[in-house]
């Protein structure tokens, strides 16, 4: 499957803010941990002192979609529940695609994981709104 984008009404119907990363695991070929990184990067650097005014309910009511490009291969790795521990408030939905990359790494560790030298890099957007 390519894509399992949920139809039906939208999650969010006032839009905040958009935000976008992406992560990789070089090490260990886990989807889980790429995209961990990938939705880190996407909001870690954001701070919105103003939602307790701006949304009703403030933080316990924002809702957040995520959509993750995720290469196919490694899709099996992940683990949403895991990825979902990343943000500290608001409902989530998430929705994926085939998308991020493979790429080689340049070494396989053992030690690490690794079944091959395969970097796994995952790509998100995070919407924001209530």
């Amino acid at each position: 499957m390519s894509s399992d984008r949920i139809e039906g009404d939208p999650h969010i119907e006032n839009l905040l803010f958009i935000e976008c990363g992406f992560g990789n695991d070089s090490h260990g070929q886990n989807a889980t941990k790429a995209a961990v990184r990938a939705c880190r990067n996407a909001i870690e650097f954001n701070s919105i002192p103003s939602v307790n005014r701006l949304v009703p309910g403030g933080y316990d009511c924002l809702k957040l979609d995520v959509l993750l490009a995720v290469p196919p291969k490694y899709r099996s790795t992940l683990d949403l529940e895991k990825v979902a521990e990343v943000f500290p408030y608001g409902s989530i939905r998430f929705q994926l695609q085939d998308g991020g990359m493979v790429a080689p790494s340049g070494i396989a560790i053992d030690s690490l994981g690794d079944q091959g030298d395969d970097m796994v890099v995952v790509c998100c957007s995070v919407s924001v709104g209530y």
